[in-house]
């Protein structure tokens, strides 16, 4: 018996044991950020603050122009996801409301509609498009990476729980990359064979230059 006893003390203060107990990378938001995300917090400054996130329950702002909210919960937001490979969002449709066409690159996607009935699609590499209207409890998946959208098809608002494999997914919205950047007016033209004045028009309406 005391020889067990000295084994389990030997295990508990040896530098392998005490490693071994790690069992999180909590995001040290002080830290720098690499390819797999925020670094680690010292274990010894980790509270179970850390892996609490409080309001969900609140509307997201959805104050802009496609009258769309979200609300992420990404490791930025709960430092305990750092490196765990998921994360959530809420998110608002106002009546009208759009989500503009997107991506995340290498990120899928599962979506849970609480309450509307919003139209939810994607398209494939084969520009085949998949949609649905959906209304309350049903779930649409998007796969890793595809281009997809929502919109509202409801008289009333909708609201909706997102899930990304990624802790902290990327994403690049279409509209933003064409006319929010500096990518030059008669280059965005000849690639996408919109009038130059149109083009320049929704520069103007998202702020880009070129």
């Amino acid at each position: 018996m005391i020889a067990l006893v000295s084994f389990v003390l030997f295990l508990i203060s040896s530098p392998s044991f005490q490693a071994s107990a790690l069992d999180f990378c909590v995001a040290d938001k002080a830290g720098p950020i690499g390819p797999n995300g925020f670094s680690c917090k010292d274990p010894k400054k980790v509270t179970v603050d850390d892996f609490v996130f409080s309001g969900l329950h609140v509307p997201a702002n959805s104050t802009n122009m496609f009258k769309f909210g979200f609300k992420p919960v990404f490791d930025a937001q709960l430092p305990g996801l750092n490196t765990l490979g998921f994360a959530m969002a809420r998110a608002d449709f106002e009546k009208g409301s759009a989500v503009p066409i997107h991506s995340h690159p290498g990120v899928s996607e599962i979506t849970f509609l609480l309450e509307g009935k919003v139209r939810f699609g994607f398209i494939s590499s084969d520009n085949t498009v998949y949609q649905k209207s959906l209304v309350k409890g049903d779930v649409f998946v998007v796969p890793p990476g595809l281009l997809h959208f929502a919109f509202n098809e409801g008289d009333t608002s909708g609201t909706a729980i997102v899930g990304f494999s990624s802790s902290s997914p990327p994403v690049q919205v279409l509209d933003l990359a064409l006319f929010q950047s500096n990518l030059a007016s008669p280059v965005i033209a000849s690639t996408t064979l919109i009038n130059l004045e149109e083009v320049k028009r929704l520069k103007g309406v998202f702020k880009g230059s070129g």
